[in-house]
């Protein structure tokens, strides 16, 4: 179990901190409204009304023994980047931003935030991936080059092994692991059969990912 804390508590906020709860983590969700920590409290480990800006609060709640920090206050930069000051000052192993542009994204990313997401730009990517083709079953963004998808396998792929294939050499792409019927081979050995039904995480860039796409 993995212990979080999510700061801010609009819709996206709360997705994170109920499903992070929901996948058998500790949760503190703080924000200044009362309102919603209510509307929260019953879907998180601890749910507290705070000033998250105060490194004073932050300190009393212990944050530090915590294992990733959420910023999810988009729309406010200046409250944004005094919160990741305070939390990187006071040890928190990684924190995580969200922003609401690429300006914010750069402005976090100097005062210190491990990662920077712009949640609106990567469901953006998600949705065009995933439209642009019709063997693309899911993608992750990795950052603006770098991505994850999963792909259903060709017909032709099928019975053969990733030396054979060489998907390596002429995808550029790295094969994360097979799926089928529910079971997962994690970093497959390059002389695994693909058997039939099966589908792919890949690991690439967008380009990469495009050209496999066309498979």
């Amino acid at each position: 179990m993995k212990t979080y804390i999510v700061i801010g508590l609009g819709r996206f906020g709360k997705s994170v901190a109920a499903r992070l709860y929901e996948l058998g983590n500790e949760v503190l969700a703080i924000d200044a409204s009362e309102e919603n920590i209510q509307q929260i409290s019953n879907f998180v480990t601890h749910a507290v009304v705070g000033d998250a800006r105060d490194e004073a609060v932050l300190r009393a709640l212990g944050v530090r023994n915590y294992d990733c920090a959420i910023v999810s206050i988009g729309g406010d930069l200046s409250a944004s980047i005094l919160i990741t000051l305070a939390l990187k000052e006071l040890g928190v192993p990684a924190v995580i931003c969200k922003a609401s542009n690429e300006l914010n994204k750069k402005a976090l990313e100097k005062v210190g935030a491990d990662r920077v997401i712009i949640p609106e730009r990567e469901m953006a990517t998600k949705l065009a991936q995933s439209l642009s083709s019709s063997n693309l079953l899911d993608f992750i963004e990795l950052s603006s080059d770098y991505g994850i998808a999963e792909i259903s396998v060709p017909e032709s792929w099928v019975g053969k092994s990733i030396r054979e294939l060489n998907v390596r050499a002429k995808y550029g792409v790295t094969i994360l692991s097979f799926k089928q019927g529910g079971r997962m081979t994690v970093l497959p050995g390059v002389d695994e059969k693909i058997p039939e039904g099966t589908a792919v995480d890949v690991l690439g860039t967008n380009e990469q990912i495009a050209k496999m796409q066309k498979l």
